[in-house]
């Protein structure tokens, strides 16, 4: 069981920081390490190219107060001497082959933990949310039936969005948590996040759904979880005021998941 202090269970994040090759912990922590190690790489292999290329040029340079004799100039047509047969390209492409390979491999290990829905899901205390795509805005459904057009959360926590739209193709997404996910009619995409702290976000749709896509975004409020806990237990399993008539379609998730009936206006 995980640990859990408030009214509504919130759990101890079950995405804390590991030291092993791939990297744990929230998805903000998780695409930072990503960025950092290619910065690095990036900036090694930069200094090793552009160093090289000073060296070879100073070498081959042209002056008053260069000899020709000094170096030995490559001919069109024959291979470099000093070139050991090629040793030094055949060097240089395979260590090529194994950097890029171990980054591609590495990256794609760290992203089947990113996008794993699992990871959230197996948190039984997690926040579970329903995100429903609308032309032009975005309505959240709590465990409780209570909906909304803002998500509010609780900070340090699991939060499991399932995310599905009701008209058209959209696209789900928080920058600042690093979160994106597809809204698709009849269908339902999962993904999760975990905010350290306290805020105010703002969810965007990345998909072109119509004349009003630039205008579908939505406010996301994390809390201090003492403070979403007293606004939680004041909410009924009803609309809020601002999402309109609940009654134009019905959602249906995976079993053991939040079931709901919405159909919220533009």
């Amino acid at each position: 069981m995980v640990p859990h202090d408030t009214a509504l269970g919130h759990a101890v994040p079950l995405h804390t920081s590991g030291g092993g090759l791939v990297p744990r912990g929230t998805r903000v922590q998780v695409f930072d390490s990503i960025f950092e190690v290619f910065l690095l790489l990036g900036t090694l292999v930069g200094i090793v190219v552009v160093g090289y290329m000073g060296l070879k040029a100073y070498q081959y340079r042209r002056g008053a107060d260069h000899d020709d004799g000094d170096v030995s100039r490559p001919v069109l047509g024959e291979l470099p001497r000093g070139s050991e047969g090629g040793g030094k390209l055949f060097v240089s492409f395979g260590m090529s082959a194994i950097i890029v390979v171990s980054l591609i491999s590495w990256t794609y290990l760290t992203l089947l933990y990113v996008e794993d829905p699992g990871q959230s899901a197996a948190d039984p205390e997690a926040l579970e949310v329903e995100v429903i795509g609308g032309q032009f805005s975005w309505t959240y459904v709590y465990p409780n039936g209570h909906q909304t057009n803002v998500l509010r959360a609780p900070a340090d926590t699991d939060v499991h969005l399932t995310v599905t739209s009701r008209d058209v193709f959209h696209n789900y997404g928080i920058p600042e948590l690093r979160v994106k996910s597809d809204a698709i009619p009849g269908q339902t995409t999962d993904t999760w996040f975990v905010a350290e702290e306290p805020g105010t976000y703002t969810a965007h749709c990345y998909e072109l759904c119509g004349s009003g896509h630039s205008f579908m975004d939505g406010e996301v409020i994390i809390m201090e979880p003492a403070a979403f806990d007293e606004w939680y237990a004041n909410t009924a399993a009803s609309d809020d005021g601002t999402t309109g008539n609940a009654s134009n379609a019905s959602v249906s998730l995976a079993p053991g998941r939040l079931v709901a009936a919405t159909g919220v206006g533009a």
